[in-house]
């Protein structure tokens, strides 16, 4: 069993350092305690021995005006672990998170993100670092940016690892396979997961990372979740109760194991004396599989896996409307086809952005933002021209298909192929050459054989190529559809590829063209095809996969059959479309998806109705948002989609205060809100100050590290109704606790409300704080609750 240390911050604490103050600089100010620390945990038996270099990025520097000290910290850092840790370690250097989200979500573009990670990445490794690490992650956005630049910096092994909750998702809803995928892809040499819960909570994490696969996997857990006890902050788990679940994670065959936040050199001691005991099964080879991913979803492709729907209907091509709304900067009728395509079951999304007039690359970033915080499945890029990939690339936050590459423009294909080797996307191979329309299914299978080589020789793996067969219309050839079958079945025989096709090029000129597609479709079903690019609103479509399912043994006891029977034998007057909903309701599921121009447009129509804009705030827009909630606290609904949600519930308001500038106003009551005194983290702050705001508040953000007194100025000074306190920080907490009790004196008409990663309702309530929230939906809920129990009281 290979060992890694254990927790570096919780350690500097015990050796002095001060609230507030800057660990990485420790390398600099206090060499002997650092390398201290790092001979504690060789001596403990540690192998890798990780630099304190977790904050040193510029932008988290930036939090001390110590931005400048990049590389003097990094090489201070690499010293100090080689002189502390002794000639036999491994120095690996750590790259810890911004502490911002990456857009949409946040306001980091990607760009930014792989900058600063670029900087710390290069200064590790020319300080002479073994390896590199990327750890404690919540987004997989920022992961990517991460790993891309850590790979453009150095060549070294860089071990990757996210933190989960305890529902095993990262706050944006990422789960270990997805995250897993995405970063095998991306070449990571070493996955995992490490920080946020305890050992415990962390063997069905470890467990999925290692079924989707074959790269060295390490969990780094804390010592339990930190408990305030006596004014000071203690980690319940002591060494052998961490190690009590060695057992468990020998025999999943874990490869590498280290501890996090509390862990001390005695726990990585009590580690190795349990793997001793207790040595490491062999784990099962994986075998190689097709998969994209969304932010939150894996979608598996290939004959081990059910036909796969790949929607075609974001494509301006031949649609009137959606081209003139391109061209206009409309987005709507973009995101209301996602949706759509959603909600009749594709698994996946074919954006394309080929209208004439647009920049094509601007045009894919909004609709790929704005989509992926929409629609939770993966999405295929449609373009052949590499600026626009790339542009799709840089903020989709997943392993999309890229749609495609063929041998007629060699020069494009390479530029793609290294894009999507880069970026770790999959890529689709359409059999073209240059002056050549492959009419047979041998001179595909020749041309798809050039295409694969050259993917190979890109780096790419076997698992990342998909091949399309082809698909001409029927009325210009009458063997055109018989040759497309046979190459699917060659495709088979020949690569064992999965195979991709656009279906409805099959009836182009022809009348009854969704019927021809559906007879066409079932063939390719029964050739081997494994996710055509489909109407997924089409009835004839819809039978057709329902069907496949069924006869290919997808479809277990014919479940889905039998409720797509029963459901198809409803009155069509059961069938509700949205737009005949009550407006209210349309209202609430125009904020539900996020929509902002439809909820802003309704607005209007319900006023115009006569319903009054109290009933349509509360019954409109703070019920959407409470069912948002209830989706959220249920795990149906994920960090992205509440963010716009939020958004179009901000809009909404905006119409009425533009509508009624009369009326009384619309904001629901005032937040002062702040990260308490000496803690420098802002990221679960900012996340409720955006709800709130959106959801109608005003908010007055004080920012971070603020102290007892700035609260109290800005409570009485704007007349807050409510005060919102975050402490990330367990040596935070007395701060969190004084400044209540300050609050509660001096301003006790002001409702407080507290939160943040080591708050817990015990906590809250041990400290006479009157509302814990446990997240941003949580905030919203009970700030509408006091507010409107003081409006009737």
């Amino acid at each position: 069993m290979i060992l890694f240390d254990g927790g570096m911050g919780t350690m500097l604490q015990k050796a002095g350092l001060p609230t507030g103050g800057c660990p990485d600089y420790y390398n600099i100010s206090h060499p002997e305690i650092v390398q201290s620390i790092h001979k504690a945990y060789a001596e403990a038996g540690a192998h890798y021995i990780t630099t304190n270099t977790f904050g040193s990025s510029p932008i988290k520097l930036s939090d001390y005006d110590l931005q400048d000290k990049v590389e003097e910290i990094a090489k201070a850092a690499v010293a100090n672990a080689r002189k502390g840790g002794g000639k036999q370690i491994e120095v690996v250097g750590d790259m810890g998170p911004t502490g911002k989200f990456i857009a949409p979500i946040g306001n980091l573009s990607f760009d930014e993100a792989c900058e600063n990670y670029y900087r710390l990445a290069k200064a590790l490794a020319d300080a002479g670092a073994d390896a590199l690490i990327i750890e404690t992650i919540i987004d997989i956005q920022e992961m990517k940016a991460a790993l891309i630049a850590a790979k453009a910096a150095a060549k070294l092994p860089v071990f990757c690892t996210m933190t989960y909750a305890e529902d095993g998702r990262t706050i944006p809803g990422t789960d270990p396979i997805t995250a897993t995928v995405l970063l095998d892809a991306l070449g990571a040499d070493v996955i995992g997961a490490n920080c946020s819960v305890g050992p415990d909570k962390l063997i069905g994490v470890a467990e999925k990372i290692i079924s989707s696969t074959n790269k060295p996997v390490i969990i780094q857990p804390n010592a339990g979740m930190p408990v305030l006890e006596n004014g000071e902050t203690r980690f319940p788990l002591g060494p052998e109760e961490f190690a009590f679940y060695v057992p468990e994670y020998a025999a999943l065959g874990i490869d590498i194991m280290g501890g996090c936040c509390g862990t001390t050199p005695d726990h990585i001691r009590a580690l190795k004396e349990a793997f001793d005991k207790n040595p490491e099964a062999e784990r099962k080879t994986v075998k190689p599989f097709t998969a994209l991913t969304s932010r939150t979803k894996t979608v598996f492709i290939g004959d081990d896996y059910a036909p796969v729907k790949i929607g075609e209907r974001i494509n301006p091509t031949g649609r009137k409307k959606m081209r003139e709304d391109l061209q206009r900067g409309s987005f709507v009728s973009i995101k209301k086809e996602g949706l759509a395509e959603v909600a009749a079951g594709a698994d996946v999304l074919d954006i394309n952005m080929g209208a004439p007039g647009i920049d094509q690359a601007k045009a894919m970033v909004t609709a790929v933002s704005q989509l992926s915080m929409l629609c939770p499945v993966p999405f295929s890029i449609d373009s052949t021209d590499p600026k626009v990939v790339e542009s799709a690339l840089k903020v989709y936050p997943g392993r999309p298909l890229i749609n495609s590459i063929n041998g007629a423009d060699l020069e494009a294909a390479d530029q793609i192929l290294d894009l999507a080797k880069k970026y770790g996307a999959a890529i689709l191979c359409l059999p073209l050459e240059k002056g050549n329309l492959p009419k047979t299914a041998d001179e595909r299978i020749r041309v798809a054989k050039g295409l694969i080589e050259r993917a190979l020789s890109h780096g790419l793996r076997k698992e990342d190529i998909l091949l399309d067969p082809l698909v001409l219309t029927i009325g210009s050839s009458d063997t055109g559809a018989r040759e497309t079958l046979r190459t699917i079945s060659l495709y088979k025989e020949e690569f064992g590829l999965a195979c991709v096709m656009g279906t409805s090029n099959v009836s182009f000129g022809l009348p009854s063209r969704p019927r021809i597609n559906a007879s066409f479709l079932t063939m390719a079903f029964a050739c081997g095809m494994n996710a055509p690019i489909i109407n997924p609103l089409d009835q004839g479509i819809q039978d057709a996969f329902i069907n496949a399912k069924l006869l290919l043994g997808f479809d277990p006891g014919a479940m889905n059959f039998i409720k797509a029977a029963s459901v198809s034998s409803e009155p069509t007057s059961q069938k509700k479309e949205v737009s005949t909903l009550p407006l209210l309701e349309q209202l609430r599921e125009a904020v539900k998806s996020g929509d902002k121009e439809e909820a802003s447009g309704l607005v209007k129509i319900v006023l115009d109705s006569g319903i009054s804009s109290e009933i349509l705030i509360k019954e409109g827009l703070t019920k959407a948002m409470t069912e948002i909630g209830d989706g959220y606290g249920a795990g149906k609904v994920y960090l992205p989609q509440v963010m716009m949600a939020a958004e179009a519930m901000q809009a909404a308001f905006k119409e009425i205060k533009k509508l009624l500038p009369d009326m009384k106003s619309t904001t629901k009551g005032t937040l002062v809100i702040g990260t308490v005194k000496g803690d420098i983290h802002d990221l679960g702050k900012n996340i409720v100050s955006a709800l709130m705001e959106n959801s109608g508040y005003k908010v007055i953000d004080l920012g971070k590290d603020v102290e007892p007194e700035t609260f109290i100025k800005a409570v009485k000074e704007y007349k807050a109704d409510l005060a919102g306190l975050c402490s990330l920080m367990t040596t935070t907490l007395p701060e969190l606790e004084e400044t209540v009790r300050q609050l509660k004196v001096l301003t006790p008409e002001t409702d407080i409300l507290v939160g943040g990663a080591v708050v817990t309702q015990d906590y809250a309530n041990r400290i006479g704080a009157p509302h814990y929230c446990k997240d941003g939906i949580a905030a919203v809920r009970i700030a509408d609750e006091t507010i409107e129990k003081r409006n009737n009281g």
